[in-house]
């Protein structure tokens, strides 16, 4: 368990993180999500004591990361694929920390097959590898001590389909055996498929703390898909209601402010017979772009 309790850092007069609290639970997948800016980067370089707190505390496991007799073995981290010396192979990469940690160097042989890094591949300098290779080499090294903790910075970086399909698939894996798994990325509907749980961040500062269903579920519109026979007639109706009614390129209706249940109703009290009734969640990328909007650092402008 990762807990993070009022945590501040500062850089001069710049607040990157201001007053933040949050847990990180096993079990599940939590993401981290949060606008360039928001202060993700430096609350993982914190978690990992490779900057001080101005305030507040961080504590893996009741300890802090500096506490860990042998931290490898606690938590693995990839917060930068390309922190690799490339005139080393892979496998001397991996096989030189599990020296340092006292870990056996057939764990090595294992965590590079995990990650599908075949020997041949292994033997080469990592100054050739792609960086999907990269990101392969890097969960390698996190993984290698066997940890509870699992911290990771936009594992899927550079990953083609089959690398993405297969990292969500070990997350979900990891956490279910009852690992904590911290996960960031920028890749909205990865995240939706992956995360069971979501820490939003904006500015420093707590945004949202939720399971991923219920933060959806709580920031999505009451949009509801409706087509009939005769779905002319049951628009006048519906707007009565109070209901906001828009075209669908189906050749139905999109309604806002009125469920499902009231919609059909109204069918029925006008004698038109519904093909579709369909309630519309929003997309994780469409309510976390709404909610960190505001506490966006750096925007673009619109194009003309």
């Amino acid at each position: 368990m990762i807990d993070v309790h009022e945590l501040t850092k500062r850089y001069g007069p710049k607040t990157a993180v201001d007053g933040l609290s949050f847990t990180v639970r096993p079990g599940r997948v939590t993401g981290f999500l949060g606008p360039n800016g928001a202060g993700k980067s430096t609350t993982m370089r914190l978690i990992l004591g490779l900057d001080s707190p101005t305030s507040g505390s961080v504590l893996i496991g009741g300890r802090t990361y500096r506490e860990l007799a042998a931290p490898l073995r606690v938590v693995g981290s990839l917060l930068d694929a390309k922190g690799v010396h490339g005139g080393r192979s892979a496998y001397h990469h991996v096989a030189g920390l599990a020296a340092g940690n006292g870990i056996p160097r057939r764990r090595v042989d294992e965590v590079l097959a995990l990650v599908g890094l075949d020997p041949g591949t292994a033997r080469k300098r990592t100054r050739g590898f792609s960086l999907g290779m990269g990101q392969r080499l890097g969960i390698a090294a996190a993984l290698l001590g066997d940890p509870a903790v699992l911290i990771l910075d936009e594992p899927v970086n550079g990953l083609d389909t089959e690398g993405i399909r297969w990292i969500r698939e070990l997350m979900k894996s990891l956490a279910a055996q009852g690992r904590t798994v911290f996960l960031s990325s920028h890749l909205m509907s990865e995240m939706e498929l992956t995360a069971d749980h979501l820490i939003v961040v904006g500015r420093g500062r707590l945004l949202a703390d939720a399971p991923m269903r219920e933060f959806i579920e709580s920031h999505s519109g009451g949009r509801t898909l409706v087509r009939a026979a005769d779905a002319a007639r049951l628009r006048e109706p519906l707007e009565r209601a109070g209901a906001r009614v828009t075209p669908d390129t189906g050749g139905g209706w999109l309604v806002d402010g009125l469920d499902a249940g009231a919609i059909g109703e109204l069918a029925r009290a006008h004698d038109v017979a519904l093909r579709e009734l369909t309630p519309l969640r929003s997309s994780l990328e469409e309510v976390y772009t709404a909610m960190a909007g505001a506490s966006a650092e750096y925007r673009a402008e619109a194009v003309r």
